[in-house]
């Protein structure tokens, strides 16, 4: 073997870093210039940059930056292409977007975009801005853009817990890990206090607000600290990735991450606490490794079950846990600390004493001869290990020592045997011949026994050679000098033989086991693509668990109110713990920290959104029960099965979910069109009703007292009947987007008396109040929808209450809303259907003689939305009343026209205009 062997890169790894890079060039590059929070100067630094790039003759286009009235980001922008931007009607409005198509049609090389995490209108193509840039990428087009630490998915809950404020819009992180270049843009807090008071950051009004609340020194200060950190992962990233690229094999000591090596040996524990607490005092990540030899392989029980629960105190605290397979400990450690750029290797002090240390270098040594870039740091003994002592349950394991001699004896045997046997080749085979038979006996013993069998079988091997084969025979004298060094050969090469067998042996049997937990894996994978029921996902993931594991399983699945269900025949399970497990979406029963008495091991199905079930298993080992465990790598593929469950389950659950959701969507469809069809069929000859009914009372001679209430009757019930076809079409209306807001800035006490003057023969048996403000602003509105909402609730109220009871309505400003209240005295709403009731074809009472199809609150919902506000139902306690409450967003009205000068002179001097 080439001493470079080792470092020379794999060709599988290879091909995927040119197939990687091919796709890659096929893409655009995305450039993030990532900041703490608003006014860092993340715009303005993307907009210099971009003027570099055109005065260095870089053809680009702006497709949307907001400037938020910043004289100098705005500055920036002038002489820079900008791409107009695409009208959206939106609920009556014209607002405006990103027009995506435009930019892919026209295909500028390089193209700005600004607030990466911006949700898009209704109507785009897209929900989300950064979703327009995977597009522009995948076109090939250059992007630059801008996030802030708070738009970060994963640390919108950090950030909403320090400053109190929750961003709505948020950036998954993949698409700013996967971002080509990130660009930090960082500010002092103190600075950026300064430039919110200039009004560099926000407008005045808006500015004074800010410094109030999100714009505290301490919530700068936290944020800018996350965003360093942030951006210090994602260099780490960057520096690893390279790492790999470039074939490095170096430790770059660029970060303090540690590396904890745990050993077959007592004191294992106090590696690991040592290694958890120093990480804790330098803010590092760590890592904890057991490098597993074919000797230690054959360690007793004892000791295996004291170096597995070594490495779960080791993950408890916060490690990341690995179990190495190789014949060579230090060479182990090194290219696992290189792999994961790792600078300092933790290991304790051993006890070898000064004679045993002449034959046998420490791996501690080792690792400094082969690697003398990275830190070793001895950790000393505890004082309880400072004398040696004999581990608890060796005198257990003495039974199982014992059992074991048989290889030994077996090895010896054959190896004579061989000898004996070859006593009749005798006069047919030269001595080098019957030497080959001694090795091959020698190699056949390791392949089925080991390496130290193989040792014994060798020595055997030649002492049975030299005592029946070399003259003179049936002694152990030798008398050729010659002999000597055949016997020496022998010996040595039959060592060094069975050595290498039984290493092969070893890295054989590893790989087969790798090789049937990936089968497995794949196999599992496979079967759970092709399923469309959760009965099949639990036979499927049954059947391969029990197989992998050798454990019987069963799921465990949650009702609607997230309450698991015992299968059938689960007399066994716990449920109590299994619930624990499912609302701590953490691992409970045995091999745990919660309840490690049960025998059943239960496992939390987390899924992306949520977590699905709940994974139970008892392990069937006889009295090594549950001892895999423990094992990293075991319980790492348990959770890999247990993840691909989950996700199945998920994915099973969203295609229910889809299937109810078109089949609502249709049915709301076909429902609005039955409604439009009546209510335009229905409407003229009920308007024609309405009038016959009218005349008919007013007809010519008059009627008798009789007619006249018969045709009284038959004007009223037309005038309902028309009233409802009226509201069922004006349903259909606004929900097919055919309405379109009248916006006008008016005062509300004028709606409220035409709507109050509207609703006078409804409200003839009751009293009704107004309680408006004084000084109510002009409010932008639809004063004819919004009569319909009033007219609505107060037709409601007065249907609910009984006669004599009183309405009010109630309005004043609140905060950024102008607020209107109707409620009355009666008896109140039902309990729990507050917000059941402004549901389409839902009534107060469920069963009731009052008129009405539900349609009125309906429709207050759909106007007071189609305005940007809100409607709701107060809770009241029972006598209190109803109270229904909406939101219409005061805005600033515009400033009235001034009057000239002479017109002023007229009115000063009392001359008329």
């Amino acid at each position: 073997m080439l001493p470079n062997d080792s470092q020379r890169p794999d060709p599988d790894t290879l091909l995927a870093q040119v197939q990687a890079q091919e796709k890659k060039a096929a893409r655009g590059r995305l450039r993030i210039y990532f900041g703490a929070s608003a006014g860092v100067g993340k715009t303005y630094a993307m907009l210099a940059a971009a003027r570099k790039l055109l005065a260095d003759g870089q053809d680009l286009l702006v497709g949307v930056v907001e400037t938020h009235g910043r004289q100098d980001t705005a500055a920036q922008l002038d002489g820079l292409p900008v791409l107009p931007l695409k009208a959206i009607e939106y609920r009556g409005k014209t607002l405006y977007e990103f027009d995506l198509d435009e930019a892919l049609r026209r295909a500028p090389p390089l193209i700005l975009m600004d607030e990466l995490a911006h949700s898009n209108v209704a109507g785009s193509r897209h929900p989300k801005r950064w979703q327009d840039v995977e597009e522009l990428l995948a076109a090939g087009i250059d992007v630059l853009s801008t996030v802030n630490v708070q738009h970060l998915e994963s640390l919108n809950d950090v950030v909403g817990g320090i400053t109190g404020v929750r961003v709505a819009e948020t950036l998954p992180d993949t698409v700013f890990d996967r971002a080509d270049e990130v660009v930090l843009v960082d500010v002092p807090a103190d600075e950026l206090l300064r430039r919110l008071k200039q009004g560099k950051v926000y407008q005045p009004l808006q500015a004074e607000r800010a410094s109030q609340h999100f714009f505290r020194k301490g919530n700068l200060i936290a944020l800018r600290e996350l965003a360093l950190r942030r951006t210090a992962d994602r260099v780490q990233d960057d520096v690893q990735a390279y790492r790999v690229e470039k074939s490095i094999n170096p430790v770059w000591k660029t970060g303090a991450a540690l590396l904890a090596c745990v050993g077959p040996h007592a004191g294992g524990e106090h590696v690991i606490r040592s290694t958890a607490r120093l990480a804790s005092q330098l803010n590092a990540e760590w890592h904890a490794l057991y490098v597993e030899t074919p000797r230690l392989q054959r360690l007793p029980a004892g000791q295996r079950e004291r170096i597995l629960k070594t490495l779960k105190l080791a993950q408890d605290l916060g490690a990341r846990t690995a179990i190495v397979p190789s014949a060579d400990i230090a060479g182990a450690v090194v290219e696992y600390a290189r792999s994961a750029n790792i600078s300092k290797v933790i290991v304790g002090r051993g006890r070898t004493s000064a004679l045993a240390r002449l034959w046998h270098v420490p791996p501690a040594a080792r690792m400094a001869s082969l690697a003398p870039d990275i830190d070793l740091i001895e950790v000393g003994l505890p004082p309880a290990d400072a004398a040696p002592r004999r581990a608890s349950g060796d005198d257990a394991e003495a039974p199982r020592r014992s059992s074991r001699h048989w290889r030994y004896i077996v090895a010896a045997g054959v190896s004579l045997a061989t000898a004996l046997a070859s006593v009749p080749l005798q006069p047919y085979l030269d001595l080098a011949n019957i030497a080959m038979l001694s090795l091959l006996t020698v190699v056949l013993v390791a392949v089925r026994l080991g390496r130290g069998p193989a040792a014994l079988a060798s020595l055997v091997g030649v002492a049975s050679f030299d005592f029946i084969f070399v003259p003179p025979r049936f002694s152990f004298a030798v008398g050729d000098f010659q002999y000597v060094i055949t016997f020496g050969v022998m010996l040595a090469v039959g060592l060094i033989t069975g050595h290498l067998t039984a290493g092969l042996r070893f890295q054989a049997r590893v790989a087969s086991h790798r090789e049937a937990r990936a089968r497995a894996l794949y196999e599992f994978s496979r079967e759970l693509s092709g399923v469309l029921q959760t009965e099949q996902i639990f036979d499927i993931t049954k059947s391969a668990i029990e197989r992998a594991f050798r454990a019987r399983a069963t799921l465990l699945l949650p009702d609607d109110e997230g309450s698991l269900q015992a299968p059938n025949g689960g007399e066994a399970l716990d449920i109590g713990i299994a619930q624990w497990a499912f609302d701590h979406a953490q691992a409970a029963g045995t091999g745990t920290d919660t309840l490690p008495a049960s025998p059943i091991f239960y496992l939390p199905l987390i899924a992306p959104m949520r977590t699905r079930g709940v994974l139970a298993l008892l392990p069937l080992e006889g009295a090594q029960r549950g001892r895999w465990l423990l094992v990293p790598e075991q319980r790492q593929h348990l959770d890999t099965f247990a993840a691909l469950a989950a996700i199945a389950l998920e994915r099973v659950h969203y295609i229910d979910v889809a299937q109810g959701a078109l089949l609502q969507m249709e049915s709301e469809r076909l429902r609005n069109s039955l409604l439009a069809a009546l209510s335009h069929d229905l409407r003229t000859p009920l308007t024609s009703l309405v009038g016959l009914a009218e005349s008919l009372a007013l007809s010519r001679p008059a009627l008798s007292p009789a007619q006249l209430d018969m045709a009284r009757s038959l004007q009223s019930e037309t005038v309902r009947m028309s009233a409802l076809v009226a509201n069922l079409l004006d349903m259909a209306r606004i929900e097919s987007g055919q309405v379109r807001l009248n916006l006008q800035w008016q005062a509300l006490e004028e709606v409220v008396g035409s709507a109050l003057r509207a609703s006078g023969p409804q409200l003839q048996q009751h009293a009704v109040q107004t309680q408006l403000a004084p000084d109510l602003p002009l409010v932008r509105y639809d004063a004819v929808l919004v009569e319909r909402v009033l007219c609505n609730l107060l037709e409601n109220a007065a249907k609910y209450t009984p006669p004599g009871s009183t309405i009010t309505v109630a309005a004043g400003v609140h905060g950024q809303f102008l607020q209107v209240t109707v409620f009355d005295d009666g008896p109140g709403l039902p309990p729990g259907r507050e917000e059941a009731i402004f549901e389409k074809f839902t009534r107060g009472e469920r069963e009731s003689n009052k008129p009405g199809v539900g349609l009125g609150l309906a429709i207050c919902r759909a106007i007071v939305e189609a305005h940007g506000g809100t409607i709701h139902a107060q809770p009241h306690a029972p006598g209190q009343g109803a109270a229904i409450v909406f939101s219409l967003p005061l805005g600033t009205p515009p400033a009235p026209p001034e009057l000239e000068l002479d017109d002023a002179n007229d009115h000063e001097t009392g001359k008329p205009i």
